[in-house]
């Protein structure tokens, strides 16, 4: 299954700009106005929760512990993931400022209503200043077992091939840009997956082998392509999520600023696959370079 009714947020408590990731995520900026940062971004992320719990949606929040200080906790998609098998995998960070980040009670905490069987610690390639951000790094296509990952300093070849040979996932790498030719940080704000489409930035693939590999790899699992632009993709339009709810109805989750990009005819091709939830998040999206789907990791793990 591509999607799941189960998600996991992390609710911030020290939110703030952090210039540690800030050297390669260029989707950050400087706020003009920094006061209350961590006030408006908790207004967002609990407005975020009220609305997918609204829509009958599964979503276990876990506080953010005030010491140590991690500006970036409300993204934990990049240091965790969870599958079918009941499998956990953690992931090294390039910021060390985000590696607290993986708490062992917070997977303590899911263990008493989800299957954990088994857990795989990849944060060892820290050490050698290798890096794998977890589903912000691989955009996963869970059915065909693929791991689309546009390769950067965040992302690294030797760490991916490991998850894959222990996940059993076939790596499709490419290399992506934006507008300045500077590498895109994370594959999930280029690219989503779902269960019957996915959403890309082609344009920012600059090599046409490589593009057209791409695309040929999507093709083949009979997805419909949906492509956006690069200013799309710079208002977070490739920072999306599909998730189900409780009765296994389909939603596309992504911010307010994701959505009033999009065009005409995007909106109506996403919702033949799923109704749009959108929320405002312009503070986190700002001064955190992540959106909606960032924000979210999803728990495939089998329930007890």
């Amino acid at each position: 299954m591509q999607t799941t009714s189960n998600l996991l947020m992390i609710r911030p408590v020290n939110f703030e700009f952090n210039v540690q990731t800030a050297v390669n995520n260029k989707f950050q900026q400087v706020d003009d106005n920094p006061n209350n940062v961590q006030e408006k971004a908790l207004l967002e992320f609990d407005n975020f929760v009220a609305l997918l719990r609204k829509n009958d949606i599964n979503v276990v929040v876990i506080e953010d512990t005030p010491d140590p200080i991690t500006p970036d906790s409300i993204f934990p998609n990049n240091w965790i993931s969870f599958h079918q098998d009941g499998s956990v995998y953690l992931y090294p960070m390039f910021s060390e400022n985000r590696r607290p980040e993986r708490r062992k009670d917070i997977i303590q905490n899911l263990s008493q209503h989800f299957q954990v069987n088994h857990q795989s610690d990849l944060s060892f390639f820290e050490q050698a200043g290798q890096f794998l951000e977890g589903t912000g790094s691989m955009v996963l296509d869970r059915e065909h077992k693929i791991a689309y990952a546009c390769m950067s300093i965040r992302t690294d070849a030797e760490v991916l091939a490991q998850f894959c040979a222990l996940s059993g996932y076939k790596a499709v790498t490419f290399h992506a840009v934006d507008q300045t030719n500077f590498p895109i940080y994370h594959t999930n704000v280029m690219m989503c997956v779902g269960t019957k489409f996915i959403l890309i930035c082609a344009e920012s693939i600059p090599d046409p082998h490589e593009r057209q590999y791409v695309l040929k790899q999507i093709a083949a699992t009979g997805k419909e392509i949906i492509e956006i632009s690069f200013t799309q993709m710079n208002h977070f339009a490739g920072n999306m999520l599909e998730v189900e709810n409780n009765k296994g109805e389909k939603f596309i989750i992504m911010s307010e600023q994701a959505y009033q990009i999009l065009n005409p005819q995007q909106i109506v091709s996403l919702e033949a696959y799923g109704k749009i939830l959108h929320a405002p998040l312009y503070t986190i999206e700002k001064n955190g370079g992540g959106s909606a789907r960032c924000m979210l990791a999803e728990i495939h793990l089998p329930k007890n």
